[in-house]
């Protein structure tokens, strides 16, 4: 299935049901009397977030949605029939933006959450409705409610517990093989990852979810190679797992490069706790492992972890690590800050040190 994080749609209401006007007309019944029904409310477009989705791609074939049309009111005081509500289903993380993407409207971040994008309208009424003692006999009905008409942009940020980040072939891809049951393409050449992947890592009973995204080069903050438009789909992870190329010619240089671009691009990327780690150490020997160690921990001013995904070197290892970096973030982001002095020390927290 093709990946697609962003779409725009049209969506229509649908328009309420006309009110009736009518009187009853019985054999042998003298005074007949007003009977008119209501209009059917029309019917709503719904958006729901549910499991087993990850792409927006039903939404590019069909961007114009339109609900049913509530039913007019007819005689004997029978009510137009309700208009069928349009229930879109979308992936658990996307967003919701108004026709300009300046706003957004909703964030649908559980199972279940769901946003009524465009009301139907109101079902008119019917001349029963205007009876009374002093006019029973009424000519006057209303009009069913107008229909909500909009364009909105719907923009998936997947939902992860931590994500990779990293060059081009880095072993990002290497690394979510091997440590879950995705199986994302692996080659030898650049940008081999298009598209994010995600993967459910288990460890010690445990499990938590695992981001891949495309590998980032300098420049990517201004559109060079595919960019940083997928940098949104970790934006919502706990700890970031930085893997730089052991085999790369300048370690630092690399790390610093991937630094640049999560800085360019904000939104608070630079600023979640990391994890660096050296990859493909199976390639070298130990006087370059502690030399190009050195190098990345200098650079860097934090402890770098040695890995191998091919080998599975130091994996188990750096899953603990990013675990604990997890779980403080879940138990950080459960404690709601009951006053201002509180959400002033929830500031301070600082993230587990790696081990």
């Amino acid at each position: 299935m093709k990946f697609l994080d962003q779409v725009k749609i049209h969506v229509q209401s649908g328009k309420g049901g006309n009110g009736c006007l009518s009187f009853r007309r019985e054999k042998f019944v003298e005074f007949g009397g007003p009977d008119g029904g209501d209009g059917g409310r029309g019917g709503d477009v719904i958006l729901e977030a549910v499991p087993g989705l990850n792409t927006l791609i039903d939404f590019r074939f069909r961007p114009h949605i339109k609900a049913d049309r509530g039913g007019d009111g007819a005689g004997r005081n029978m009510t137009g029939a309700t208009g069928k509500n349009i229930v879109l289903q979308v992936p658990v993380g996307t967003q919701v933006f108004d026709g300009d993407g300046q706003f957004m409207i909703a964030d649908l971040t559980q199972i279940g959450d769901t946003i009524v994008l465009a009301r139907g309208g109101e079902g008119g009424l019917g001349n029963t409705r205007f009876k009374s003692s002093t006019n029973q006999a009424p000519r006057r009905i209303t009009k069913g409610g107008e229909a909500e008409e909009l364009e909105a942009i719907l923009r998936l940020k997947l939902l992860a517990d931590a994500g990779l980040v990293g060059l081009p072939n880095a072993g990002k891809s290497t690394f979510l093989a091997a440590t879950t049951r995705a199986k994302p393409k692996i080659a030898d050449y650049p940008f081999t990852t298009l598209s994010p992947q995600l993967g459910v890592v288990g460890l010690n009973d445990r499990e938590f979810v695992l981001a891949d995204i495309p590998g980032l080069i300098e420049g990517a903050s201004e559109g060079l190679g595919l960019g940083d438009r997928f940098l949104g789909h970790v934006e919502r992870c706990g700890v970031l797992l930085h893997l730089v190329d052991g085999t790369a010619d300048d370690v630092a240089e690399a790390y610093h490069i991937i630094r640049g671009e999560l800085e360019a691009y904000g939104n608070g990327l630079d600023s979640k706790p990391e994890i660096l780690a050296l990859n493909k150490v199976d390639a070298l020997d130990e006087e370059q492992r502690q030399l190009k160690k050195k190098a990345l921990e200098t650079a860097a001013g934090k402890p770098v972890l040695l890995v191998s995904a091919a080998s599975h070197e130091g994996v188990k290892a750096c899953l603990s690590s990013l675990l604990a970096h997890i779980d403080s973030y879940r138990e950080k982001d459960s404690q709601p800050a009951d006053s201002p002095e509180d959400a002033a020390e929830d500031d301070t927290w600082s993230p587990v040190e790696n081990p």
